[in-house]
């Protein structure tokens, strides 16, 4: 995981100049985990609800980055199963900012698919249709958001989905999201909280302390940064 000062250290040198930003090798897939948005409203006195909607245009800033990198596809940790527990105002706040989310996407060059539940009420009727990858523009970025998503329904579709004859991922709930490179997480929690097991099994984990509505590019350059030095051997 990645540790504060080195990426500190790094983002300081970028501005000063000191050294360039050479990359190498960029990750194909890099998964978010977009944390705080709760912890980031009550530190300005407001409604924990009220954070959600400062979380919006991180997301967009950060597609563009990746874009301009060469990143090909990334995906979004949204809405899981564990906060539909959460008080109801915060969980129709969470639904409703996805909702608007998918309403600013027709000026932006992203393939996206929804994946989640859509069998639960709990799944925001208004993003059904994106369940089939719609290509918004040129669709340069393949983009995946989970919604009403658990590991546990992830993993139980693989039950009623294909053969034994066919691959682990191809039977999973989440069977159009490949191998994730790279995982980005804001908000200083060191864990995957159930974000795409299957995938996630090689992945690099770097984690950015500043909560996600603080979002700047320079956390994401960070961490591709340490990236480089990561030594992915698969296992092998």
């Amino acid at each position: 995981m990645g540790d504060k000062g080195d990426a500190q250290a790094v983002i300081g040198k970028i501005r000063k100049g000191e050294e360039h930003l050479h990359l190498s090798r960029i990750p194909r897939h890099i998964g978010v985990i977009p944390d705080g948005n709760r912890r980031w409203a009550v530190k300005r006195g407001m409604e924990k609800h009220e954070g959600y909607q400062f979380g919006l245009e991180p997301g967009f800033r950060l597609c563009n980055l990746c874009m301009s990198l060469g990143v090909k596809e990334i995906t979004f940790y949204g809405f899981t199963q564990d906060n539909t527990k959460r008080p109801e105002v915060q969980r129709k706040a969470f639904q409703g900012i996805l909702v608007q989310a998918v309403d600013q996407l027709h000026d932006k060059d992203l393939a996206l698919m929804i994946i989640g539940n859509t069998s639960s009420p709990m799944f925001p009727s208004e993003l059904l249709p994106l369940t089939k990858r719609t290509v918004f523009g040129r669709g340069s970025l393949k983009a995946n958001i989970l919604v009403n998503y658990s590991w546990q329904w992830d993993l139980e579709q693989f039950r009623s989905n294909g053969t034994a004859d066919d691959g682990i991922i191809s039977r999973l709930g989440s069977s159009e999201v490949s191998r994730i490179d790279l995982i980005l997480r804001w908000g200083g929690r060191r864990r995957l909280s159930g974000f795409l097991p299957a995938q996630s099994v090689y992945s690099d984990m770097y984690v950015i302390d500043e909560l996600w509505p603080d979002y700047q590019d320079d956390h994401a350059l960070a961490a591709l940064k340490w990236f480089q030095e990561q030594d992915v051997t698969l296992g092998g």
